[in-house]
């Protein structure tokens, strides 16, 4: 018990220099409470690391905490999706002006659509700051060139 041995000779430096007479009345004083002594300050630590435990599953399962990690994954998906929704029209457009636009769609709509990034010309599907064709904005480009494709056969 190192700690109670530094607690009483602190208390009875500060009791010799108050001048307080009662040192052991003090000492009855600053016993702590019967629940933090013993087997109750067992249990209740206990108590609380699995409070602690099940706020965090709680919170995490439920709760909708996120790590900084998975924020920022979120949030990277949630931008790419929005810049591709953002750039697709564009790039159905440029694809329907090419001068050779109809066999374009026929070769488009044959070609798996792993295979598609072929068909469209590199600058329409590759965003900017990047040096390869992106392949989210290939499968958006090319439902709306297909898309526009049926709505012409009607």
């Amino acid at each position: 018990m190192f700690a109670d041995a530094n607690i009483i000779r602190f208390v009875q430096f500060y009791a010799a220099a108050a001048g307080v007479l009662q040192f052991e009345r003090l000492l009855v004083m600053m016993k702590p409470p019967p629940i933090l002594q013993g087997e109750s300050l067992t249990r209740l630590l206990q108590g609380i690391a699995v409070g602690a435990v099940v706020t965090v599953v709680i919170g995490f399962y439920w709760g909708g905490w996120k790590l900084g990690s998975t924020a920022d994954q979120l949030a990277s998906q949630r931008s790419q999706s929005a810049v591709v929704a953002a750039l697709a029209p564009g790039c159905a457009a440029k694809f329907a002006a090419l001068p050779d636009a109809a066999a374009k769609k026929i070769a488009l709509a044959k070609v798996d659509s792993w295979k598609r990034t072929d068909e469209f010309p590199k600058e329409f599907v590759t965003l900017q700051g990047e040096t390869y064709p992106n392949s989210a904005l290939v499968d958006a480009c090319s439902k709306l060139v297909l898309a526009q494709q049926a709505a012409d056969l009607r």
